[in-house]
């Protein structure tokens, strides 16, 4: 089936999981939004929340769209129900994938979540580890500079790895074998994270993951695309030669154009 694929974060972050996808399904084309327009989302309510969300999902699915992936790990945690509800098409979110790597990860059973605070307050990732994994010790920490700090282009600045240290002392002391990195705008300060928490702790990018649970999905539906090759589109809410600067910049990601399309 030849219908794009839609992927969806509140700004480049997400572009992580497009890029997961991108390398295991080449033959499916993909169209991204980043709401930029409203970034962050993780300071904001889940009723604002899901309504960016349905916003954005309506618009994609406009496009023609025969999944969505919320690579959002906020929109995940507080809108994926709403979402999986009115759309009529398969939804996957990034936060069941994430919670499966950590359990197979964790040799200790003591695991890290750092997110935003809308994610952290949620408790969604420490409840899917509880069901994956008995009597795991889950530890949240809301980070809520790092997403500024990405879409600064700031991911290797000495003030970065400043702010991880701050943040990352109450995990540490935890003693965490294991770390989600539960924004997709994280593992792109996976070099400043990994010289906080020094090498016995795994880092865990829910990313690769999720490509993996598209492609079985598409499969199990026989969705998938004949072609060998696809193009991709990218859309944002604001700011659309920003948002295509820092594509190319942290992820290498490169398109002809962003094309802006604003929330009524």
């Amino acid at each position: 089936m030849n219908r794009p694929i839609g992927v969806f974060d509140s700004g480049v972050g997400g572009l992580t999981v497009l890029q997961a996808i991108a390398r295991r399904l080449p033959g499916e084309s993909l169209v991204y939004f980043g709401d930029t327009a409203h970034l962050p989302y993780g300071n904001k309510s889940r009723e604002a929340v899901t309504r960016f969300s349905l916003e954005v999902a309506r618009f994609l699915r406009r496009r023609d769209i025969k999944l969505l992936v919320v690579a959002c790990n906020t929109a995940s945690a507080l809108a994926l129900p709403r979402l999986k509800r009115e759309l009529g098409i398969p939804v996957i979110g990034v936060i069941e994938p994430g919670a499966r790597a950590a359990a197979r990860a964790t040799r200790t059973r003591r695991v890290g979540i750092i997110a935003t605070e809308a994610t952290v307050s949620s408790n969604a990732y420490q409840s899917a580890l509880r069901r994956l994994l008995p009597g795991v010790k889950a530890v949240g920490k809301a980070c809520p500079l790092f997403v500024p700090l990405v879409e600064e282009g700031w991911w290797s600045h000495p003030v970065t790895t400043a702010v991880a240290r701050e943040y990352l002392a109450e995990v540490s002391k935890a003693r965490v074998d294991t770390l989600i990195l539960g924004c997709t705008h994280y593992p792109l300060l996976k070099p400043a994270l990994a010289s906080v928490v020094g090498p016995g702790v795994r880092l865990i990018d829910s990313a690769e993951e999720t490509a993996r649970e598209v492609a079985e999905l598409l499969e199990r539906l026989n969705l998938r695309s004949p072609r060998r090759k696809a193009a991709h589109r990218f859309f944002a809410s604001d700011g659309p030669k920003r948002f295509l600067s820092l594509a190319k910049r942290l992820l290498g990601v490169t398109a002809d154009r962003v094309t802006i399309w604003r929330f009524e």
